[in-house]
């Protein structure tokens, strides 16, 4: 209840800030960070790139897991036979590679998440960066975000979004900039 009233304040100080802050001249807009999210080139790369590594480590865990399945079948025909003295040591056996198999798994999702969760940091700074350029460019004073997860616009005219402004420019300086990647690297050689 205390976030709600806090929330519907924050909104009203800012609509009434923005009234007198375009009695003042200044020059708001906001910008839709889920639309960018979604959208933005570099955001699409890197979503693509994470699933190809789940994939390929994937590949890898999957062999191994059918293995030990394989071994935990055979086990439970081979423990009829062998009696259970040769039963609890491989019973034993197979529970520490089940184990081992868990920590392999938990050893890639930390690698994929410190990899990419790194990646998309860089990303969302750069875009930072750019919408804050962008401004200074344009000449606002302010640009809001809006989107999931950031609320710090609660309603404005459709005209303020500079949404698809942001993100054409955004994904054409991705692109020259994946573009020029490459030469560098072929300049290096």
């Amino acid at each position: 209840m205390k976030k709600s009233l806090l929330i519907l304040g924050f909104a009203f100080a800012l609509i009434s800030c923005n009234k007198e802050a375009d009695a003042s001249g200044f020059k708001t807009a906001y910008v839709d960070t889920s639309k960018i999210s979604k959208e933005y080139e570099e955001f699409k790369d890197l979503d693509s790139q994470s699933k190809v590594k789940m994939e390929e480590m994937g590949r890898e865990l999957d062999g191994k897991v059918q293995q030990w399945k394989l071994d935990a079948a055979s086990f439970q025909e081979e423990a009829k036979s062998k009696g259970p003295q040769w039963a609890q040591l491989k019973g034993q056996e197979l529970q520490k590679r089940e184990q081992e198999l868990n920590m392999l798994q938990q050893g890639m999702m930390k690698q994929l998440q410190d990899e990419f969760g790194a990646k998309n940091d860089s990303a969302v700074s750069k875009m930072k960066r750019y919408i804050k350029d962008y401004g200074k460019k344009k000449g606002y004073d302010y640009i809001y975000g809006t989107g999931e997860g950031t609320n710090s616009v609660l309603y404005a005219k459709d005209g303020y979004d500079i949404t698809a402004d942001v993100l054409k420019e955004l994904n054409a300086s991705y692109k020259g900039t994946a573009k020029a990647e490459p030469a560098k690297e072929e300049e290096k050689k």
